[in-house]
């Protein structure tokens, strides 16, 4: 009886939730993406620019129903175009119908025990094949503690594109070192890997493991396609404030959000002559600010655009994500 009526309270609790794009970057593309663009922090900074923000004047809707009976079956429904309609322009709008099981073969096999691992996707079912990835990619990594190397190839694809890419990482501590090679410059007859614009180096400084309920930093300096020099900082934060919500159980006292800052500064190398409306050198910067597991507010500043975005999300079923974006000059 004295335990009953002497119950202790239950102790404060602190939210965690979830990232409000899932899976975490790093799984997304699982063994398909370089070591390379993940260790450097490039494929962090693109999501960090680029989504949630539309062109000036733009629009873009993407409607998707999935049946919670099969999640393997989805119809997706897109439609774009501005919002002031020239005679030269129009709006677009394309409606596809997946069964995933079927249109794409994806497979991978990981030997924890050498570190190798081989992996490949295939689309089955295309009417019209427009890019190589289109014909499927196959490739073979391994990877360590301080050691990353891969390559990917198109075997079904024209000759001219294999391989697709190629990268060795090495990692020293806090330091890291690549190299990356995508044959994307030269004609049908030159031997692509003589091209200097194929080839990529960089070395960057990171703290923190890829985890996202981590901290982490990563600043780089890079040779991109040996004609542009590009230094990058990004940082994931992870913060606790104090909430008061009337929604939540008396224990909840916090909530823990994600917070991402990153700049690029790029600077060409070469004296190819380019238009007048790209600098020779540019910065922009960009944060963003995830409040809890429906809310996200992201801004980017540049010298030739500035951009704020403003995304919801809800996680019930149905659910549904919704975003606006401001553009200033």
């Amino acid at each position: 009886m004295g335990n009953y009526f002497n119950k202790e309270p239950p102790p404060p609790v602190v939210l965690v939730p979830p990232l409000f794009d899932f899976p975490p970057l790093a799984a997304r593309t699982r063994m398909l993406e370089s070591s390379y663009n993940m260790l450097f922090g490039k494929l962090g900074l693109k999501c960090l620019f680029e989504d949630y923000f539309e062109e000036a004047r733009h629009f873009n809707t993407i409607f998707m129903l999935k049946p919670i009976d099969d999640p393997n079956v989805d119809m997706m429904a897109t439609l774009s175009g501005p919002f002031n309609i020239k005679p030269e322009e129009r709006i677009a709008g394309n409606a596809s119908f997946r069964w995933q099981n079927v249109l794409r073969m994806r497979s991978c096999t990981y030997f924890p025990r050498y570190g190798f691992g081989v992996f490949g996707i295939l689309p089955l079912l295309l009417k019209k094949r427009v890019t190589a990835e289109d014909y499927g990619v196959m490739g073979l990594r391994y990877g360590s503690g301080w050691l990353s190397a891969g390559v990917t190839v198109m075997p079904f694809a024209i000759k001219d594109q294999l391989p697709r890419s190629a990268w060795l990482v090495s990692k020293l501590g806090r330091l890291t070192f690549g190299v990356q090679y995508e044959p994307q410059y030269g004609s049908e007859d030159e031997m692509k890997y003589k091209n200097k614009l194929n080839w990529s180096c960089a070395i960057g400084y990171g703290v923190g493991s890829g985890c996202p309920l981590s901290p982490s930093f990563t600043f780089g300096l890079e040779l991109a396609k040996s004609s542009q020099f590009i230094a990058s900082f990004y940082q994931h934060a992870v913060v606790q404030r104090r909430v008061k919500n009337p929604f939540e159980e008396s224990e909840v006292v916090g909530i823990t959000n994600y917070i991402d800052f990153g700049f690029e500064l790029q600077t060409r190398m070469d004296d190819a002559k380019i238009s007048n409306n790209i600098p020779d050198s540019t910065i922009q910067l960009a944060a963003s600010w995830q409040a809890n597991k429906n809310f996200l507010l992201k801004g980017k500043l540049g010298p030739l655009s500035s951009s704020l975005a403003v995304a919801v999300k809800s996680w019930w079923k149905p659910s549904f994500t919704f975003s606006i974006s401001g553009f200033a000059i």
